[in-house]
């Protein structure tokens, strides 16, 4: 028998492998990828079939909650930011094809869509769609937080956010929900046990890391892309909201247990002042909100929203922080028009300002202003009598939104450390006797005014 050459057969069986590897290309290629939504002709104007498959998604995604009428508008900061730039022009544009796909083809890994949930019926027809246009998906369910409450902490879990994925793209749709204080909010996004967390990089999610409150947009229909799609008619806006965004919850199962140990105060006094109190809180955030004026729960205020969710009763007014950056010379008319007379000023602008406001029946408004040290904040107090000064110093905070007592209204992010600065390691026992000058462990003795400065700097009314 003729001798095998040994190189013969290893050429033939290279050139065997290799014909058979491009069959199997062609064939997912031509077959299978496209049989499974994986594979998308280009749009016009695209750099590449990764761009291409970015557009081919969304507009997929848009065509399925069109054929379930669900109204989703699109949050993708990315996109939104873009858009932004070119926001007239797109305003104007005509209906006709796009030269190019700009927006929806930019780099990324997902495109975020927001629902408002009373808008939707759950309709479970979504996802049998979703699921025969070749869509994976995933639900994240968490407590509803509007249902808890003094009375009853609820289990119940509603939607959050939902991620359909197909290809090498996902779309992530945040669910938005009414709350009381008349704001749209989201819930975090927290994966449970059985569920997939290589299902998409998770992290990279612009919403979910933490609960967002947000106004309600005014929405735009425009073609983006030959896309039609809703947008906030303000997209600037709305990325300046969603960079301030992230909420806290009132904490309600610690509120219940400050109550075990010290009995609420159910008298009639103490249920009128928290009405007014309330009253109060609502009129002083609508004339600062008027005027562009961001402040924050401060001092008692704060104490009573972080341990008991409520009014202090016995605090006797309502306390409030703002940065002296954000001081307007129109606060103090604001609120004299607003029906809030001037009780008394201390301090000036570039040093220890305090204003406070008579409400009604001797509910006073008190404003703190702060001022931003390299690394402290402090605001300041003045002893009218004396003229003696006083400082009080806090750690660096952020803000953060809340509901209190119906309102959607700020507090500082790192409330803990907010509330030790001002009243201690014991701030969750009641002191019902508190002298600002020496109580506070962050009170500092800060000099006295000058005795010609007297007439500007303690003013009482």
């Amino acid at each position: 028998m003729q001798k095998i050459n040994k190189n013969v057969v290893l050429a033939v069986l290279t050139l065997t492998s290799l014909v058979f590897l491009l069959f199997q290309l062609y064939y997912y290629k031509f077959y299978l990828s496209q049989k499974n939504g994986a594979v998308f002709s280009k749009v016009r104007g695209s750099q590449s079939g990764q761009d291409s498959t970015r557009w081919h998604v969304v507009r997929k995604f848009l065509a399925l909650i069109s054929s379930h009428n669900i109204p989703v508008y699109l949050i993708d900061p990315l996109i939104l930011g873009l858009v932004d730039k070119d926001i007239e022009q797109i305003k104007s544009s005509s209906d006709g094809p796009s030269p190019e796909c700009k927006y929806f083809c930019a780099p990324r890994d997902f495109t975020t869509f927001a629902l408002l949930d009373k808008t939707w019926k759950h309709e479970v027809g979504l996802f049998r769609t979703a699921e025969k246009m070749g869509f994976q998906w995933l639900k994240v369910l968490n407590k509803d937080p509007r249902l808890d409450g003094m009375d009853d902490l609820s289990g119940t879990e509603i939607p959050l956010h939902y991620i359909f994925k197909l290809a090498s793209h996902a779309i992530h749709l945040v669910v938005f929900y009414e709350r009381s204080g008349n704001y749209l909010w989201h819930g975090p996004l927290r994966l449970k046990q059985h569920m997939d967390r290589k299902f998409v990089p998770f992290r990279k999610l612009h919403f979910g890391r933490y609960p967002g409150a947000y106004e309600k947009p005014e929405l735009l229909l425009v073609s983006i892309d030959d896309l039609k799609v809703q947008i906030p008619k303000n997209p600037s806006s709305f990325l300046e909201e969603m960079s301030h965004s992230r909420f806290l919850e009132c904490r309600y199962r610690e509120a219940r247990a400050f109550f075990q140990l010290y009995p609420d105060d159910a008298s009639v006094d103490a249920v009128e002042f928290r009405k007014r109190a309330k009253s109060l809180l609502h009129l002083a955030a609508l004339t600062l909100n008027n005027l562009g004026v961001k402040f924050w729960l401060s001092s008692g205020t704060c104490l009573g929203w972080y341990r008991q969710c409520n009014v202090i009763p016995y605090s006797k007014d309502v306390d409030l922080g703002i940065f002296i950056r954000d001081y307007k010379a129109d606060i103090i008319p604001a609120f004299q028009k607003a029906g809030l007379p001037l009780k008394h000023k201390f301090g000036k602008v570039e040093d220890s300002l305090e204003l406070s406001f008579q409400g009604e029946d001797d509910v006073k408004l008190d404003i703190f202003f702060f001022y931003e040290e390299d690394d402290h904040i402090w605001n300041g107090g003045t002893q009218a009598k004396s003229g003696k000064k006083f400082r009080y110093l806090f750690p660096k905070f952020t803000l953060c939104w809340t509901e209190f007592v119906e309102l959607k209204v700020q507090v500082p992010c790192e409330t803990l450390q907010y509330v030790e600065a001002n009243y201690g390691p014991d701030w969750k026992v009641p002191v019902k006797t508190w002298d600002w000058k020496s109580s506070p462990p962050n009170v500092q003795y800060n000099g006295v005014w000058p005795v010609d400065e007297w007439d500007d700097v303690i003013q009482i009314y």
